[in-house]
């Protein structure tokens, strides 16, 4: 009997070491999403998205045991020129309400490399969700020198055809792939 509860209690000592996920809450002052693509063969033409919401979960011993969620909102967009932001939220494009936004949700995160992954999830664009991959890289973890707690910062990359997310107009002529590089630092939730 004695055996059975020495036993019983160093498997439950052995379970609350395993490290859980820890949550880390985006900052939008540090955060973007950039996008660009070929205009008429003439230019690439680039814009942002700002306006970040969103979570990582992230477990540090156990890459693939993490989550991310974002959300930001599409009139949010930043191209530069307010012409073609608004031509962008037209009937054209996104004919976006204030509302709106775009969403990721991880649905997988395969490790590659010691800091480097493949973050597959759902992009809800425009009203349509499609599975995209990210080619993600873990920039750093460690404590933030002016906020004085843990943070950490990815960067990933991916190609969106937008005329997947039925924002194919003037395809070809302006290009239908759009390249896409995403910054992020988060900081530990409270």
């Amino acid at each position: 009997m004695k055996s059975t509860l020495i036993a019983a209690a160093l498997a439950t000592a052995a379970t609350s070491a395993i490290a859980a996920p820890e949550k880390y809450v985006l900052d939008p002052s540090h955060s973007q999403v950039v996008f660009s693509y070929n205009h008429l063969g003439f230019s690439t033409t680039t814009g942002m998205f700002s306006g970040f919401e969103g979570e990582i979960m992230f477990d540090q011993e156990d890459p693939a045991a993490s989550s991310v969620t974002v959300s930001m909102p599409v009139v949010e967009m930043i191209t530069g020129w307010k012409p073609r932001e608004d031509h962008f939220m037209s009937e054209d494009f996104f004919a976006a309400t204030a509302e709106e936004m775009v969403t990721f949700t991880s649905t997988s995160i395969e490790v590659t490399g010691e800091n480097t992954a493949k973050i597959t999830g759902d992009l809800t664009l425009n009203g349509v969700t499609k599975p995209v991959v990210l080619d993600a890289k873990l920039n750093q973890v460690g404590e933030h020198p002016m906020a004085g707690k843990p943070w950490a910062g990815f960067d990933a990359t991916t190609t969106l055809v937008r005329s997947d997310f039925e924002l194919g107009k003037f395809a070809p002529f302006v290009g239908d792939e759009v390249a896409i590089a995403i910054s992020i630092e988060a900081q530990k939730a409270d």
